[in-house]
């Protein structure tokens, strides 16, 4: 036998072990890929994603597609093999694992702190919809999320707005933290509450947690809204990222004829009340994934120009939108002219 043969026959158990621990070994890094976009303007199982009560709509052609990536979730750990294979591919994006995740960060806690985001994000793009068509939305504080098992639970529901805590009128979240840490061992917290047209009160009993008094709900900004809208989204996503694309879409369906001139427009941003549009995750990806779904226009929140355009972008446009303002205006400009000129990535400061 040869020293060659004889080389590889030691060698060969040697990178079989080496495959191995390079499937198996977790390694530190986060993966982002392109997700499912959505026509916020179509119907989901035949009913329209948008509902109205309280105001005429406007049902007409084209899309306005919100835009989604697909996260590798908390404590969730890749192996060598997927970690190459995401690099790879030029859309997708890998990330040190801490600089996406916090050591306590969980999957459940992840999903919870999305929905929370979502039910905010959709109550501000119906608050701002509606004041640039001249109604009055007074905000309010309101539950964003109520946790199981917990005082609240069965209690208090989300978007109910807080008017009252111990009798004394709610102004922030920092009224309700404080009558709930207020309250005696054991003790109940009377709460006057808005749900829809309804007002009512309610009793709960905060419970010890950490040494100190909860009642397990997530207090967030609400709104009085003069008209009811529901954005009836698949319930796995979540997250603030859609409020610039809600606005628009809302907006479009409270106003007569198509906005989009029956065209495909995608796009992403947080919705401020102010109608500020603010910065998203995983920019590049969400550009691929309106690219390969045939959007003609995309609209960029201002402190992504940088990465978006470094994303491939095929024949689709790239505007920014500084605020729901400007977002609206520049869907406007380019279904009049697609050659219009534009707010521009390239400017921003």
């Amino acid at each position: 036998m040869n020293q060659r043969l004889i080389a590889a026959l030691v060698a060969a158990p040697l990178v079989v072990v080496l495959v191995l621990v390079a499937a198996l070994v977790p390694l530190p890094f986060a993966t982002y890929e392109p997700g499912d976009t959505f026509d916020v303007l179509a119907e989901d199982g035949g009913s329209e994603i948008i509902q109205v009560d309280g105001a005429k709509v406007y049902r007409d052609d084209g899309q306005l597609r919100m835009t989604t990536v697909l996260v590798s979730v908390p404590g969730q750990r890749k192996s060598l093999f997927d970690v190459v294979g995401t690099w790879w591919d030029d859309d997708d994006a890998v990330y040190p694992y801490d600089a996406i995740y916090g050591e306590e960060d969980t999957a459940e806690e992840s999903d919870i702190e999305g929905q929370v985001e979502m039910v905010s994000s959709q109550d501000t793009a119906t608050a701002v919809a509606l004041r640039e068509l001249g109604y009055d939305v007074p905000t309010r504080i309101q539950v964003s999320y109520v946790d199981e098992d917990t005082p609240a639970d069965g209690v208090l529901q989300a978007r109910d707005v807080v008017l009252q805590a111990a009798g004394e009128r709610v102004r922030t979240g920092d009224d309700i933290v404080e009558a709930v840490q207020a309250t005696p061992a054991g003790d109940t917290l009377s709460l006057t509450v808005a749900r829809g047209d309804d007002e009512r009160q309610v009793e709960v009993t905060p419970e010890q947690v950490d040494g100190e008094q909860r009642i397990g709900v997530r207090i967030g900004l609400g709104f009085d809204l003069p008209v009811d809208v529901q954005v009836n989204i698949p319930p796995a996503i979540g997250g603030p990222s859609a409020g610039l694309m809600f606005a628009l879409a809302i907006y479009d369906t409270l106003t007569p004829g198509s906005l989009t001139d029956g065209r495909s427009i995608a796009g992403t941003g947080t919705i401020g009340p102010d109608g500020a549009v603010g910065p998203i995750g995983g920019i590049a990806q969400k550009v691929a994934g309106a690219r390969a779904d045939g959007a003609g226009l995309f609209l960029v929140p201002p402190a992504n120009c940088e990465d978006a355009l470094a994303a491939d972008n095929g024949a689709m446009r790239l505007a920014r939108a500084d605020t729901f303002e400007a977002g609206l205006e520049a869907v406007q400009d380019w279904t009049a002219d697609p050659d219009a000129d534009l707010p521009s990535c390239e400017d921003a400061g």
